[in-house]
């Protein structure tokens, strides 16, 4: 793996005692380059003093230039608390040239002693580094922001890094249709309560912390960002390290590799020892020729420089161009995973779902894929939430509500603890509504299938008018995973699982109600021999294609208990005849958001589409989070039948 080098000439800027005003600290430095110019503006931390009726030491920023990026001149007080959003200091500043103006953006402090709803970014936009406009930026807790130096989809951009003090960090994206929007309250409030369709997930453990580094770097391959990993963040034993990440430049929130551990790491003296001992902070990076340098504090007191050959690292993180000959022919009928996974993780903020997110069900519908997905609070409820994406992949909206809750007595808790609710929903369209199954539990009662429905109409307007549930399989016996659908013959078909088999129930009329309820027969049996042999169960409802119902199902695997994702080709004028079957899983748990969560080891899909000639199939990750996985609809085909 490759590693950063540290300048011999570290540290390059160092605290002078003669400014009163940066006596104990000068760090966390970041550089743009204009014009022959490197302009460096740093975190500068007085002595004590007295600062609105408080004795402390004050932040403020710091300025320098250079003409080679490395040798920094005299340093001045660029600006200093003015305003009362700001008026305990500003810190941790990140510049960005972007069309003749540089934007500034730090940490604003406005509480003392600080907290985190005293902690926010503010920006203060120069053309001169002598004349400043300053405007307060978040509404809510936030560190760590930086504009985008160009625009991306005729838009301005900016990663902030959101609750750095409500554990855990997340780093999202921003766009501005304009510069007033940066300040603008109603923007950032709307932002916030829609944080799950902008975080970029970076966290491999939630005990972890991210905080954004450096201000996005453009190259041919990507949006090269620095930023910080701090392991076991809320222990004594944290550990502070330099990662990158290459995001898509069209798409920001699209991660297309990123470095697998820490660039650097505190070993130096001027690292080890400071204000804050073992501390080593990306805030700055450019490229110079064909070098990537990183601008870094030290142990909260002086400011490093670190390199390494841009095109080296790039090499290393960048995603490799796949070639048909490298792989075997097992791999390419396999489902291949969204570089950008998981597309959607809890948020801690929101109660509702704040301990998972996962196994949704799908549906396409007006130029959008429409996810409906099982959301966990800590206590154990599930309810269904709603997000929504415009290309398959990035979420667009993500809603700040559940759209379904438990509503009847069969899946309300009866117990105080444990899981309850409206589980693992499958959706369907015939009749102009969507029809939805879910599994129905209590807590006490084995788990049962329930049936509702939604007029196209409703759904597409978010008016959430859905039919009272009802339960169609028998009480007393687990029965989960099911969908119906509406043959070309015009029967119901529904598949469900009971016991450790799947089943099939065909019917001319859905006539489910009191005594009527599913019977059936089952049609597929775990294989002693092959992978899929503890049980088995539905994944996405099955699709009607020309050459029978495709029907994806999870296959549970000894040793490890592991859930792996194969396939059917099914009869469509008899369900329960076979025409196929993989011998191999066509997707596993192989990432870490699929082996560590909830439930580990697990892939779990509940919706797939086509669309053009791919199929999208969108799954739950370890009962934690949820991804996508793709694979050509020719390519799946051809597997079955052997092709």
């Amino acid at each position: 793996m490759i590693s950063l080098q540290r300048h011999p000439e570290n540290p390059i800027l160092t605290p002078n005692a003669n400014h009163e005003w940066e006596h104990d600290g000068a760090f966390n430095g970041c550089v743009a380059y204009h014009d022959g110019t490197y302009h460096m503006v740093y975190r500068a931390l007085s002595s004590e003093k007295r600062q609105n009726g408080i004795n402390m030491r004050v932040s403020t920023v710091g300025y320098a230039s250079s003409k080679d990026g490395i040798h920094f001149g005299e340093t001045r007080q660029l600006f200093t608390p003015t305003e009362d959003w700001e008026i305990y200091g500003c810190e941790d500043p990140r510049i960005t040239y972007f069309k003749g103006k540089f934007y500034i953006f730090y940490t604003a402090l406005s509480s003392y002693p600080f907290s985190a709803y005293g902690i926010k970014t503010a920006v203060a936009i120069t053309e001169d580094f002598q004349t400043f406009h300053k405007h307060p930026v978040s509404t809510f807790n936030a560190k760590a922001m930086a504009l985008f130096p160009d625009l991306i989809k005729e838009k301005m951009g900016a990663l902030i890094t959101m609750n750095t003090d409500l554990p855990p960090a997340k780093i999202a994206v921003a766009y501005f249709d304009r510069e007033e929007d940066m300040w603008s309250p109603y923007y950032w409030d709307e932002l916030y309560d829609n944080a799950g369709s902008h975080v970029i997930n970076l966290l491999r453990d939630i005990r972890d912390q991210v905080e954004l580094g450096s201000a996005p770097i453009k190259t041919k391959d990507g949006w090269l960002v620095l930023y910080s990993y701090i392991t076991d963040y809320l222990s004594n034993e944290k550990k502070f390290g330099v990662e990158a990440m290459l995001l898509d430049l069209e798409h920001p929130r699209h991660v297309l590799g990123r470095t697998q551990g820490s660039l650097l790491n505190p070993q130096a003296d001027y690292e080890l020892y400071g204000d804050i001992p073992n501390i080593i902070f990306p805030s700055g990076g450019l490229i110079k020729d064909d070098e990537l340098y990183v601008y870094y504090g030290a142990a909260d007191t002086k400011v490093g420089l670190a390199t390494c050959k841009l095109n080296d690292l790039l090499d290393e993180i960048k995603p490799k161009a796949s070639t048909p000959i490298a792989h075997p022919e097992s791999e390419k009928n396999k489902l291949t995973r969204f570089e950008g996974n998981p597309i959607l993780t809890p948020i801690i903020e929101w109660d509702w779902q704040s301990r998972a997110v996962f196994n949704p069900a799908a549906i396409y519908e007006d130029g959008k894929v429409h996810l409906i997905y099982r959301a966990q609070s800590k206590d154990g409820m599930s309810v269904l939430g709603y997000a929504a994406s415009k290309d398959g992949f990035h979420i667009d909206e993500n809603l700040d509500y559940p759209i379904y809750v438990p509503r009847e007595d069969f899946e309300k808790r009866k117990k105080t603890e444990g899981n309850a609710g409206c589980e693992d929903p499958r959706i369907t369209e015939f009749q102009d509504r969507f029809y939805m199954t879910y599994t129905a539990y209590d807590g006490e009662n084995p788990p049962r299938i329930a049936l509702t429905s939604i007029s196209v109409e409703d759904f597409l307007r978010r008016q959430w008018n859905w039919e009272k549930p009802i339960l169609i399989s028998l009480p007393n016996v687990d029965d989960k995973d099911a969908c119906i659908i509406k043959n070309r013959q015009g029967k119901y078909v529904v598949f469900h699982r009971l016991g450790s088999e799947i089943w099939v129930d065909v019917k001319d009329e859905m006539d489910f109600g009191e005594d009527k309820f599913l019977d059936g027969k089952a049609i597929a049996y775990p294989r002693p021999d092959k992978w899929d042999n503890v049980k088995l169960g539905i994944s996405a409802p099955p699709i009607e294609l020309n050459e029978g119902f495709l029907l994806l199902y999870h296959g549970v695997s000894e040793p490890g208990f592991k859930y792996k994702i194969g396939a059917m080709l099914l009869d469509d004028n008899d369900p329960s005849k076979i025409l196929a079957r993989t011998d191999e899983p066509i997707f596993e748990p192989e990432m870490p958001y699929e082996i560590e969560g909830e439930v580990p080891n697990v892939v779990f899909p509940c919706g797939s589409l086509i669309i053009g000639d791919q199929l999208y199939v969108y799954y739950g990750g370890a009962d934690k989070v949820i991804g996508v996985a793709t694979i050509k609809l020719q390519t799946l085909i051809n597997n079955l039948l052997k092709k």
